[in-house]
């Protein structure tokens, strides 16, 4: 009997130990996220990111820790990715779909629009724009894509004209002509209006966007350490934040009662404007039951219209800009384009059919893209729960940072990755030919929702300019500036230019 009873003993110790060794098993697997520099209490690596430029102290720690390394940002656990597969591998994943946990997002924000979205409403909001934006045109074939370069040209057009009125007397910055023209586009396709360059309406907008991107940079260190808005500092910034948000509502609601008085007018249907968002969402909150899901509510109405615009204004514009600027830069590069389309097109403007019969063109542009990544951290995601990436564990609530500067300029993956080289975007034969570690749009469930919008706008716009103007620094050996101001986009600096007529 004793036998038996120490048999049961031992049996039972072995299992309180098995059990306790799976659960130290466990446990220790949860501290096996990745390596990185450790930081301080409360602040965690803050005290050692750039703030001028962020995107380069990242990519030096990743030169460091590797293709993936993690880092204390205040009171969030970042992870930071700058191998290309593991950016592809983490932005598949639906549990990396999350927004990640800064105080501007979820607080300010509250997860509205479709930007900061998550789960089942960043769902249904994709899918409505994806299929609002095919209804417009942003397809690759067929006569609504026809319909859609018409509109983009009329755009193109007027900035043409204002470049040539422009540029007889002296060198000027283009970019006030380029946002009134591309944003002029964007109004149509989000408001179904566009506006006269001294618009009141049209000035006020633009200048509470403007207003808004530059608070949102000063309010940075809040999205890690959501105390600092009670500091008088922070505060008065966080004040005017809310504020520039509630005031450009204010102005989306008018615009919204408008077009419904419109289109409940005889004419309505008469409107020449082939498709925009307000109508979209009416539309489709028409169809649906009243309160449905909470997904087409006024609240999510604005926010929606703020994120398509915003985004889609200032990242277009912000790399065209760039193209510009480069072109000017180096200007072999400038022949070349100019060169080709010559020799397709004459003096007549680019259309998207030219597109694949102006290989270097497309790849002068994707060069732009690269060396100057607009969102060079990349969009950042939230991990919705614990999952493993790398060999790794990502605690649920991690920012996840698919770090585009580190990629795009990596001498790994682009021999001289400082100098502009279009080549480097064509294959043996001349065709134009996209790497995988070529990222712009990001990738994965999140990549950007107007991908095929922005290689149309770019590609008129950018093109049209460069066919017909010579583009030059304002006096001839003069360096320009090529490092840009990081805010939430890497900008050109101011730089005024020579524009001179080629027809």
């Amino acid at each position: 009997m004793e036998e038996v009873l120490s048999a049961l003993g031992t049996a039972f110790l072995l299992l309180i130990a098995s059990v306790f060794f799976i659960f130290w098993i466990r446990q220790d697997c949860r501290q096996c996220v990745p390596p990185g520099p450790s930081g301080l209490p409360v602040v965690g690596f803050l005290p050692w990111i750039n703030p001028v430029a962020p995107y380069l102290t990242l990519t030096q720690l990743a030169k460091n820790y590797g293709g993936i390394y993690s880092l204390q940002m205040g009171q969030v656990f970042t992870v930071v990715l700058s191998d290309h597969r593991l950016i592809r591998q983490a932005l598949a994943k639906d549990a990396l779909t999350g927004r990640a946990p800064l105080y501007l997002t979820h607080g300010i924000m509250q997860g509205h629009g479709i930007i900061c979205a998550e789960g089942e409403l960043w769902k249904d909001q994709r899918k409505f724009v994806l299929s609002c934006l095919k209804n417009f045109g942003m397809i690759k074939y067929g006569a609504r894509r026809e319909k859609m370069e018409k509109r983009i040209l009329e755009g193109v057009k007027e900035c043409l004209q204002t470049i040539e009125s422009s540029c007889k007397s002296d060198t000027f910055d283009i970019q006030h002509t380029l946002m009134h023209s591309l944003g002029n586009v964007m109004n149509s396709l989000v408001f179904g209006v566009t506006y006269e360059n001294d618009d009141p309406t049209w000035r006020y907008l633009l200048n509470l966007q403007e207003e808004g991107t530059k608070e949102i940079g000063v309010a940075g260190p809040i999205n890690f350490l959501p105390f600092l808005r009670h500091l008088p500092g922070y505060k008065k910034t966080m004040k005017m934040l809310i504020s520039g948000k509630d005031k450009t509502h204010q102005l989306y609601k008018l615009i919204i009662d408008k077009r419904i008085e419109k289109r409940s007018s005889p004419d309505g249907n008469d409107d020449n404007i082939p498709g925009n968002l307000i109508d979209a969402f009416l539309d489709e909150r028409g169809r649906r039951e009243e309160g449905d899901d909470g997904f087409y509510s006024d609240r999510q109405f604005h926010h929606l219209l703020a994120d398509i615009f915003g985004a889609g204004l200032d990242t277009t514009l912000t790399t065209i800009r760039w193209f510009i600027l480069f072109m000017a830069a180096y200007p072999e590069a400038q022949k070349k384009i100019q060169e080709e389309m010559d020799s397709l097109m004459n003096s007549r403007m680019p259309v998207l059919d030219d597109i694949p019969l102006l290989p270097y063109t497309q790849a002068a542009i994707a060069e732009t893209q690269r060396i100057r990544s607009v969102v060079p951290v990349g969009i950042p995601h939230g991990a919705l729960e614990d999952t493993t990436l790398g060999n790794y564990h990502i605690p649920k609530g991690t920012m996840i940072v698919p770090l585009q500067w580190a990629v795009h300029m990596s001498p790994l993956l682009w021999q001289d990755p400082e100098t502009f080289k279009a080549e480097r975007f064509l294959s043996e034969d001349g065709n134009f030919n996209k790497p995988e570690f070529f990222i712009p749009f990001q990738t994965g469930k999140r990549m950007c929702v107007g991908e095929e919008m922005a290689h149309m706008l770019l590609f008129l716009f950018g093109a049209a300019i460069i066919h017909k103007f010579r583009v030059s620094p304002k006096e001839e050996g003069v360096d320009l500036d090529l490092e840009g101001e990081c805010g939430i986009t890497l900008t050109p600096k101011p730089n005024r230019l020579k524009f001179t007529p080629r027809f």
